[in-house]
């Protein structure tokens, strides 16, 4: 029997590897600079898939599966997710391959707040008076780097607000991490497959005039994929939400420094002072979580 601390402990464990792989990702998809953004994507979906089978073939865990299949309502929704970590995946993997590392890590960064929004709207949530301050602040940032680069930074808002709904719909959805990852990889499994056989036949793709090394970097893509999303769900069921969104900005900050200290990416004054506020933001969000967590333990000590 493990006490609870120790079963903190095991669960932050998790959650850092997690989100510290997360936050190296950038290193892996420049390695794979030289193939499109697209057929990356549709490696990443059939190794995450195959790999995720193999885990529920060894576990003998299937029976979920066929209740799944003659539920049209999960399986839409289920369909949906997929299609927006399909997005989401696309979206980040040709923003690292071409030069906007920083512009991904800003996603994340504003991520937590998007999900403030969200639960406001679709869960009747009523964020705190601290949280809509966060909110506010981070629009500023966003809107301030707009307005300094002449566009809104689609790339961030893209990523943010695919995850954001997709978290959303794997809240409130049916599956669990294992189970739910491996539902929306055999959505999108068919499309990729096809596209890469299609490719193949056509004798273009990585697998026909890719190099050994590229090959091997694509297997890849199956654990790297899996393990950290199988991580972070081991976590999340053993640490409070507030640890676990203390934890989650070791990703884009990993991101940010790679992209400045590893890419060169530009980070000039002006546009610091956008992050900032976002950074800003965050400091309000997650104090204030704490200080609501802390006066709710107090509580219930004094009855």
């Amino acid at each position: 029997m493990h006490a609870p601390q120790d079963v903190m402990q095991t669960g932050v464990l998790y959650a850092a590897l997690a989100y510290l792989a997360w936050g190296l990702f950038p290193l892996y998809f420049k390695q794979l600079s030289a193939i499109p953004a697209l057929e990356v994507v549709m490696h990443r979906t059939v190794w995450c898939m195959v790999l995720l089978l193999a885990v529920l073939a060894v576990r003998r865990q299937w029976a979920w599966l066929g209740a799944v299949w003659r539920t049209p309502r999960v399986m839409g929704a289920f369909a949906l997710s997929a299609v927006l970590l399909g997005v989401n995946w696309l979206v980040y993997v040709w923003a690292v391959q071409n030069g906007h590392v920083l512009d991904a890590s800003l996603g994340y960064f504003i991520l937590p707040l998007v999900n403030v929004g969200l639960g406001f709207v679709f869960l009747r949530e009523r964020p705190r008076p601290g949280q809509w301050l966060a909110v506010a602040v981070a629009a500023a940032g966003v809107l301030w780097l707009a307005l300094l680069s002449g566009h809104v930074p689609w790339v961030a808002l893209v990523l943010a607000i695919t995850f954001g709904f997709y978290g959303l719909l794997r809240k409130v959805g049916a599956l669990g991490a294992l189970e739910g990852l491996t539902l929306e990889t055999l959505v999108l499994a068919p499309l990729a497959g096809c596209m890469l056989g299609w490719w193949a036949w056509h004798g273009q793709g990585a697998l026909v005039q890719g190099s050994a090394a590229d090959v091997g970097w694509l297997l890849l893509a199956g654990p790297l994929t899996a393990v950290p999303l199988l991580l972070f769900a081991a976590g999340a069921r053993r640490v409070s939400m507030a640890t676990m969104g203390i934890l989650q900005y070791i990703s884009p900050s990993l991101q940010l420094l790679i992209g400045v200290w590893l890419y060169g990416e530009p980070f000039a004054s002006a546009r610091a002072v956008g992050f900032c506020l976002i950074w800003a933001a965050l400091v309000v969000y997650s104090l204030e979580g704490w200080w609501f967590s802390r006066q709710g333990t107090a509580r219930v000590a004094a009855q």
